[in-house]
């Protein structure tokens, strides 16, 4: 009789512990668990931790939570300014209801990178090329909203999405260099001209000042002998400017007809 209790009890326990083995689950932190019980949804989402089903009965399913990050393959479009241009982006996302991630769509991940591929063509078809280089931000912003919003349905929430690179065809390249180094050309003819009207506007004060006084041309061409002579020249060369002769004639006039050097110096007295 007690060897009967024995069996029947080891049995039990082995029955026991099959069962348990069969029935346990765990689920780790960034994990949640889908149980379907004869294929319908079953109960709550399962935390994570150690949990039981029923075994055949019960088909637990998890799902990961942690923020999935996806490249989208490199896209070829034409632009709204009619250039053809190659652009791949990154995606960042992740799963806030796990029952519908499993439920709503067959994969998820497969879902938002076709989705993620299809907004992106869309979003170089409506963009211009200037926006595509210079802009990103306002395109990855509408490159998300058109991802998330079919994306809410799936259980899928969209954090964030970068576009990566922009190709262009060589002589793309080539043309907008030749309008970059055009437009910096421009850039310098036009400060070169701006020095000039500010030199001319300089050198006719300048003219102006040595009209109304002279003897300021004199000081100005001798400041000039001086410099021509430090360098140590054998010849000079040195022009003898109009209104130099000019002043002097004034000078001249001035004095009294008739009247000599020794005339000047004489004194007047007795």
């Amino acid at each position: 009789m007690l060897e009967e209790l024995l069996t029947a009890a080891a049995a039990t326990g082995s029955a026991g512990a099959v069962y348990l083995s069969a029935a346990a689950r765990v689920v780790k932190q960034y994990e949640r668990g889908v149980v379907f019980r004869l294929g319908r949804l079953h109960g709550e989402v399962r935390r994570p931790g150690f949990t039981l089903i029923v075994p055949a009965v019960d088909r637990m399913r998890k799902v990961n939570m942690q923020i999935v990050t996806m490249p989208v393959p490199a896209q070829e479009g034409i632009t709204r300014d009619n250039v053809t241009v190659r652009v791949d982006a990154v995606v960042y996302f992740k799963v806030v209801d796990a029952a519908a991630a499993v439920v709503n769509v067959e994969d998820y991940r497969f879902a938002v990178s076709q989705m993620a591929q299809t907004s992106l063509r869309s979003i170089i078809g409506k963009s211009e090329l200037d926006d595509l280089l210079s802009d990103r931000e306002k395109l990855n912003q509408g490159l998300e909203l058109m991802i998330d919003s079919p994306a809410v349905g799936w259980g899928v929430q969209i954090d964030r999405v970068e576009i990566k690179d922009v190709s262009l065809p060589d002589t793309m390249k080539r043309s907008m260099a030749r309008q970059a180094e055009a437009d910096r050309e421009r850039r310098a003819r036009v400060i070169n001209a701006d020095a000039e009207l500010q030199a001319s506007r300089k050198l006719a004060e300048a003219a102006q000042q040595m009209a109304d006084t002279p003897s300021a041309l004199q000081l100005r061409l001798l400041q000039t002998v001086v410099a021509v002579a430090a360098e140590k020249n054998s010849t000079l060369v040195l022009p003898f400017p109009v209104e130099l002769l000019r002043f002097l004639e004034r000078a001249q006039q001035q004095i009294p007809p008739g009247t000599t050097r020794d005339t000047r110096e004489q004194p007047t007295g007795t």
